[in-house]
C-alpha cells in the first residue's frame, strides 16, 4: 500500500479511526504501543524521530506483551505488509 493510498483511506474513514482511537480500549492499546517504542528508544535501538516502527512479534491482541523479546523494529512498509 502506498502512502497516498493509506492517506486517502485515512481520510475516507477518519471518523471511524478517531472514534476507535478515542475509545477506552483504543487508548489502552495506544499507551501500550507508546510504551514499547519508549522502551526501545531508552535502550538505544531506535531514535525518537526514527521513521521505523516498533512491531510486536506476537500481537497485543493475541496475548503478546511489551517484553523486549517480543519487540522488533521494522520499516513502515514491512510492518504494514505483515498484517495485510
Amino acid at each position: 500500500m502506498s502512502n497516498r493510498a493509506g492517506h486517502s483511506d485515512y481520510q475516507k474513514y477518519k471518523k471511524y479511526y478517531l472514534a476507535r482511537e478515542a475509545s477506552p480500549e483504543g487508548v489502552k492499546k495506544r499507551v501500550e504501543r507508546d510504551q514499547a517504542r519508549t522502551k526501545l528508544i531508552k535502550a538505544g535501538v531506535i531514535s525518537k524521530h526514527d521513521k521505523r516502527e516498533v512491531d510486536h512479534k506476537r500481537a497485543l491482541d493475541k496475548g503478546g506483551g511489551n517484553a523486549r523479546s517480543n519487540l522488533q523494529v521494522l520499516s513502515r512498509t514491512a510492518n504494514r505488509r505483515k498484517y495485510d
